[in-house]
């Protein structure tokens, strides 16, 4: 027998073949939506987006959350890198919060409310504007705080086929313990996710933007 062909070590169960997820519905859920690349990061250094393009996604799949997601709310570094844009480019509009520790020198902008609160009051905050529809967490930082409270319903990540090696990651808590999850889609909640790439010819390494996130949002937040 090859080594491709040696069956995993004992302890490891087979499942069956993982589906796709299922369409994101509006049911008053707390999402922690991102974008991510294969090794964990949902943006570069400096809240960098550049690496958001060349990639795709199935067909209809931003108007799922432009028509389920009824809020947003991000935190104050992401904001002030995005330049007031909206998310999905625009397609989506609705009640953005900004939870921030200095509302006072915040750029007002339209839709746009700034809060100073526990991050659990500002779930709830958000989660009452939805009106019924999806808050969704658009902050790696807001997103860990709340699900270590218990207070996210789904982790919902398109994981794009690229590599960045620094960044912001989606969950960074250096000395905690590992969190268990459970996969909704396909039929074992315990499966591993088995992906499989290779290298494409790399381009001369230019200087990181900063801009071009779409905020929080595009198809991450």
């Amino acid at each position: 027998m090859s080594t491709a062909e040696t069956p995993p070590s004992t302890g490891t169960t087979f499942a069956v073949p993982m589906a796709d997820t299922e369409r994101q519905t509006a049911a008053g859920k707390v999402l922690w939506h991102f974008t991510m690349s294969l090794d964990g990061f949902v943006a570069g250094p400096g809240h960098a987006m550049d690496w958001m393009t060349g990639f795709s996604v199935r067909p209809g799949l931003i108007e799922e959350y432009v028509q389920t997601t009824g809020a947003v709310l991000g935190g104050r570094d992401g904001w002030d890198v995005i330049d007031d844009a909206r998310p999905y480019g625009g397609a989506w509009d609705g009640p953005i919060f900004i939870l921030t520790h200095h509302p006072d020198d915040a750029t007002p902008a339209d839709g746009v409310t700034f809060l100073n609160c526990d991050v659990a009051e500002a779930a709830r905050i958000g989660l009452k504007a939805a009106g019924g529809k999806n808050l969704e967490i658009l902050s790696a930082t807001i997103g860990r705080q709340l699900l270590e409270r218990g207070l996210i319903d789904e982790i919902d990540l398109h994981i794009a086929p690229v590599l960045l090696g620094e960044g912001i990651r989606l969950f960074n808590n250096p000395g905690g313990t590992p969190v268990r999850l459970e996969l909704l889609n396909g039929s074992d909640p315990t499966a591993a996710v088995n992906v499989r790439y290779h290298p494409t010819p790399q381009p001369v390494a230019g200087p990181r933007r900063r801009r071009g996130r779409s905020p929080p949002g595009q198809l991450q937040g």
